[in-house]
């Protein structure tokens, strides 16, 4: 076997303590990672799986020294026999990076909103290879833009002017600009269609065999670690339960939290499609006729009169017609900067539309003042993305969730409290824990759990739900899912799912909806779609998707 690149030994992390324990040592419950040991060799691929807040992330931010100042940390990291704690600031700022390099779960936390995307690349590139002119910074950067599929045109634009999708684009190319030795990669698709997360992945999966680099993949999905790692491993509470070659361990789990995440992962892929329970009705709760929204591209001004071009129009919803019916699931799919998430924000008019009409229960939105829209959204919910970036970190989950109820008006201090403890058991988060912590206090998965409950606490008609369970193990999306089905049922629900996850749709929703370049290309039964695409996209789609290997566990 290849030298070990890097060793993790023993490996114990306490995050800060609160004010009320600053003086006692980390108990045994404290260890967001407990006791770790794990190796990853030169060209090796390892899949670290497990639900959130299991310790995952903690670990590869471990491994870089990204922690929080006073973490408590035992143990040992070793890259190629050296320790990285004992780096010094000059060589820890060479090893980000150059040797290994860390993919983030949100992108957000990784890009400055008043930096261009290109000036991102090149203040990296500037930093650890100061010896490049300015041309070659340039060539650079456009190369590894378009490694991940991003348009040489758009490396002037902000991160803002991207979607969740091609923001993560956006990290995954930084990460690679260094050309690093290993990669810990954090959730690095989880905001990307199966198409270009299967580009992104085969592209690292190359790197690793042709630069002999080292891989550590955190995912929650199983299908994906098992079609493009070598190794698995299941954390669980902090600790490291199951450890092997990715078939051994999809097809023969010994432990119980590993069979239960591939129960779980395997009844959404084996789900045929929701089945609606009665027949559609006749007039649409949401109607959507020729809607557009177009953006136009602020070039520099000095490009601009140099060039004398014309001014770049981004077509994201080119011409949309749509109807979504009470009670429905209707499911929203396409690669990421297809526009899904640009029309669910038209639709809601945080966006004004170039033009089109969106009408929601007869009446046209188009043509309402503030004030009324304002009062349809109490009907109209949605679910975002990043729930990290839709949270207030200055407010308690408890005041998030409250918010809505007091903003419309539909209870007092007294009632809210009681609805919101409510809200919080239903997606499964102990309300006297959870209530007054904030969410720097909570993992991905549990903000996002958040998130759903501050959308459903008005008991809107129409939930727009923009990625909901994105950012979920297998185990707690099926467990959303089922409570966003149960919820369905119990308050007459309709919903507009926009997912990447082509099982997902096909596990919860009645039609689906096929999004590219800002049209919608297909659109039928949920069921009729998988076993007979009409349209080459939706084709490719469906032939990108990872699939779990079938085993007797």
């Amino acid at each position: 076997m290849s030298q070990d690149f890097l060793q993790i030994q023993n490996l114990r992390v306490a995050y800060p303590p609160s004010s009320r324990a600053q003086h006692r040592q980390a108990s045994t419950e404290d260890w967001a990672v407990n006791d770790v040991s794990l190796s990853i060799a030169a060209g090796q691929r390892l899949g670290l799986v497990g639900e959130s807040g299991c310790g995952k992330s903690t670990l590869g931010r471990a491994v870089l020294q990204l922690l929080p100042p006073q973490s408590q940390v035992d143990g040992q990291v070793l890259f190629q026999g050296q320790s990285v704690f004992d780096l010094s600031p000059p060589a820890l700022r060479r090893f980000r990076g150059e040797a290994i390099a860390l993919i983030f779960q949100d992108p957000m936390t990784r890009l400055n909103p008043l930096m261009t995307v290109g000036w991102h690349c090149m203040e990296t590139l500037r930093a650890h290879r100061p010896h490049l002119s300015p041309r070659q910074l340039r060539e650079k950067t456009v190369e590894a833009l378009e490694t991940v599929n991003i348009p040489a045109n758009r490396w002037m634009q902000y991160p803002h002017e991207f979607s969740g999708g091609m923001r993560q684009r956006v990290a995954i190319a930084l990460a690679l600009l260094l050309e690093p030795k290993m990669i810990v990669a954090d959730e690095p698709t989880t905001s990307l269609d199966v198409t270009v997360s299967a580009q992104i992945l085969t592209e690292l999966t190359r790197l690793c065999d042709q630069r002999q680099m080292g891989l550590l993949l955190i995912s929650h999905d199983l299908a994906l670690v098992g079609e493009y790692c070598d190794r698995l491993a299941v954390m669980y509470e902090g600790k490291l339960v199951e450890m092997g070659e990715v078939d051994t361990v999809l097809t023969s789990p010994q432990h119980p939290y590993t069979r239960s995440l591939l129960q779980a992962a395997r009844l959404l892929q084996a789900s045929e499609g929701a089945i609606a329970s009665q027949e559609p009705a006749k007039e649409p709760i949401l109607k959507l006729r020729n809607l557009k929204q177009h953006f136009t591209l602020e070039d520099n001004p000095i490009a601009r009169l140099l060039t004398r071009s014309p001014r770049r129009t981004i077509k994201a919803v080119d011409g949309v017609d749509l109807d979504l019916y009470p009670g429905e699931i209707l499911g929203l799919v396409g690669e990421s900067g297809c526009g899904k998430s640009t029309l669910s924000r038209t639709i809601l008019h945080l966006l004004r539309p170039t033009s089109g009409t969106v009408e929601f229960l007869g009446q046209d939105l188009t043509q309402m003042d503030r004030q009324r829209l304002r009062q349809q959204r109490r009907q109209m919910q949605m679910i975002f993305q990043d729930p990290h970036a839709c949270l207030n970190p200055m407010m308690t989950i408890g005041q998030s969730i409250t918010d809505p109820l007091l903003v419309h008006r539909l209870a007092d201090a007294t009632e809210a409290k009681r609805r919101v403890y409510a809200m919080l058991e239903r997606v499964g988060l102990d309300p006297k824990e959870y209530y007054p912590r904030y969410p720097s206090d909570l993992s991905g998965g549990q903000q996002q759990r958040v998130a759903i409950a501050r959308a459903l606490i008005t008991q809107p008609k129409l939930l727009i739900c923009d990625e909901p369970v994105s950012m979920l193990d297998a185990s707690v999306q099926a467990q959303v899912l089922d409570l966003m089905l149960d919820l369905k049922r119990d308050f007459d629900l309709t919903y507009l799912f926009i997912t990447h996850d082509l099982w997902v749709a096909r596990f919860l929703c009645d039609r689906i909806a096929v999004m590219n370049a800002g049209k919608i290309v297909e659109l039928g039964a949920t069921a009729d779609l998988f076993a007979h695409p009409q349209h080459p996209y939706t084709q490719t789609l469906l032939s990108a998707a990872p699939l779990l290997a079938r085993g007797d566990g």
